[in-house]
């Protein structure tokens, strides 16, 4: 008996409600992940397994590099920021524009004297956050600007009228020698900031 052949057809799925599933999960990753932050002494923080998030405004943040002066400070809040460079201003009679003081508003982390801080603030990010360029805000006994950026910016959040004391954070190199981050810490503890969180980096726990 002869046998009936049946005709072949390639199959095909139809990919497009895939790719539109695809291209809908890659617009909400781009859209709610947080862009890494530029900064201009590199860190590498210790590891840690604790899960706790930092606040986005009213946060100043320590950052503590190798060098010997090698600091740099923080503020998350362009009003806060904006306003503790007007009472540093003030202290130290150096003067800064209107349009360099919302600049200063919107950088990232800084580490020069307040007198270096206008040419500073004038160039572009990229510029001005290459390793090695800012040499860190002075803190020695002499002259402790590091002191006093913390009282202003504390008193800035005071004049603005916020409710919320400012949260501080300490971030420093793993490989840092303890009496550098003594040393900040007594800064701290000397203007009665005796709760701090230091910066650390997620590994998994062991088991």
């Amino acid at each position: 008996m002869a046998q009936i052949k049946m005709s072949k057809k390639a199959a095909s799925i139809d990919m497009t409600a895939m790719c539109d599933v695809a291209f809908l999960l890659l617009t909400f990753f781009i859209l709610t992940a947080t862009a890494k932050v530029p900064e201009p002494v590199n860190v590498d923080t210790p590891s840690s397994t604790v899960k706790t998030k930092l606040p986005d405004i009213g946060l100043v943040t320590i950052t503590v590099g190798k060098g010997k002066d090698n600091v740099f400070f923080d503020i998350k809040g362009r009003d806060i920021r904006r306003k503790t460079l007007e009472l540093m201003s003030d202290k130290y009679k150096v003067s800064f524009t209107d349009q360099e003081k919302d600049q200063f508003a919107l950088m990232e982390s800084f580490g020069v004297p307040i007198e270096s801080l206008s040419s500073i603030i004038k160039m572009k990010s990229a510029e001005r956050n290459k390793v090695g360029l800012q040499p860190g805000v002075p803190f020695d006994s002499i002259n402790n600007q590091l002191k006093d950026w913390i009282y202003t910016a504390r008193q800035a959040n005071i004049e603005l009228g916020n409710q919320k004391d400012l949260d501080f954070a300490i971030k420093g190199d793993a490989k840092l020698e303890y009496p550098k981050i003594k040393k900040i810490m007594d800064i701290l503890q000397d203007q009665d900031i005796n709760t701090f969180d230091l910066v650390t980096g997620l590994r998994g726990k062991d088991y």
